[in-house]
């Protein structure tokens, strides 16, 4: 049974929730707010963690920084409708996706699914298949990520993102192919999740030595990994 973590302060809409997961087969943990989810996680580590930005005594964007100080489990941030700055900076900060209030519990469901497919998909790869190319080092047994030698720190959909375009070095990944595989949906038109990950991406694993980024830009197609030895 996969185990749900909810941190949010509106009761009506937590009941909803947790009564539709109980329903689909999931363990649901509820928290009134940040610090509560905190303590939850401590006890008991959650398979994915759901958070509203604005909670009481800790609210989301704090909970989430002291979250990937320790972990990198899924979190879906829950914001206000049509508040594109709080999504931005839920992504910013390692949350790998969103969801605009009100929704449809069905939505969020598809979204958990698709997070947790990911990651259920990548533990049956070749544990011994390690990635290293460019300087990155990506290790696929333990899923972590060396950057010169150093660990870098990323969240579930960083990790696949980088995954899927170490596996095509030197090719141009659109942003549909990029979507569907990295987080399980398809792109749509106003969905800004895909550039926000590729951002934060970039800046953890820098430049290459002479200066020209890991992961360059096809404008109005995708993104493509960078491998130095081909001189792109």
């Amino acid at each position: 049974m996969m185990k749900l973590l909810l941190a949010d302060d509106d009761a009506r809409l937590s009941d909803l929730i947790k009564e539709y997961f109980d329903g689909e087969g999931y363990q649901v943990a509820h928290a009134w707010n940040g610090r509560e989810a905190l303590e939850l996680m401590a006890e008991d580590m959650p398979d994915i963690v759901i958070l509203d930005v604005m909670m009481p005594e800790l609210d989301g964007f704090e909970t989430l920084k002291q979250i990937r100080n320790k972990s990198s489990v899924p979190v879906i941030m829950l914001t206000a409708k049509g508040d594109d700055i709080d999504r931005i900076l839920g992504l910013e900060m390692g949350a790998d996706d969103y969801l605009s209030k009100p929704f449809n519990p069905r939505e969020l469901l598809a979204r958990i699914k698709a997070i947790l497919r990911r990651a259920s998909q990548e533990k049956e790869d070749d544990p011994t298949a390690d990635i290293e190319l460019s300087g990155v080092l990506l290790r696929r047994k333990d899923r972590s990520v060396f950057l010169e030698g150093e660990l870098v720190e990323l969240t579930t959909s960083e990790y696949t993102l980088l995954e899927c375009m170490l596996l095509a070095p030197g090719q141009v990944l659109t942003k549909q192919e990029l979507s569907e595989k990295a987080l399980g949906r398809k792109l749509t038109m106003y969905d800004r999740s895909l550039d926000m990950h590729i951002s934060n991406l970039r800046k953890k694993i820098g430049n290459l030595e002479n200066g020209d980024p890991r992961i360059k830009t096809v404008r109005g197609v995708g993104y493509i990994f960078v491998a130095s030895e081909q001189g792109v």
